[in-house]
């Protein structure tokens, strides 16, 4: 084993390990680490298995296989980040209807603050109009 195979594989082994073990101590979930472990064992085989990285490299027209590796973690590194984007956005989203949502609630109970009534239990709840597509 060369030694940029073993750094390969050393890389790659500790990315799997430090995804299990932040999704241990609950601070990645779990619909995350499943692309994340999967990004990493992908690479882990890759890495160990040259034989499979040369046919893939062959495949692509890369020359060097080692190469091809890297070819391999930057698509997925793409891929992740494009993931994480369109989360992002979603949450962005969100957010922004909830501090509509809440500024329509202070402004409906400033009003019935104003006029000294008390809120009706049975009152309509305020809604926002939801952006299509989100």
């Amino acid at each position: 084993m060369d030694r940029i195979q073993l750094v390969s594989v050393l890389a790659a082994a500790a990315l799997l390990l430090v995804v299990l073990e932040m999704v241990r101590r609950r601070r990645l979930l779990e619909r995350y680490a499943l692309l994340w472990l999967f990004a990493a064992v992908v690479v882990l085989v890759l890495a160990a298995w040259r034989g499979a990285l040369e046919k893939l490299a062959r495949a692509f027209g890369i020359i060097d296989a080692p190469n091809a590796l890297f070819f391999v973690a930057l698509a997925f590194t793409l891929v992740l980040l494009l993931h994480f984007s369109t989360a992002v956005s979603r949450l962005t989203d969100q957010s922004k209807l909830l501090a509509q949502r809440l500024a329509l609630m202070e402004e409906r109970l400033r009003r019935v603050e104003r006029s000294g009534e008390t809120p009706a239990e049975d009152a309509e709840p305020v809604t926002v109009a939801r952006r299509s597509g989100a």
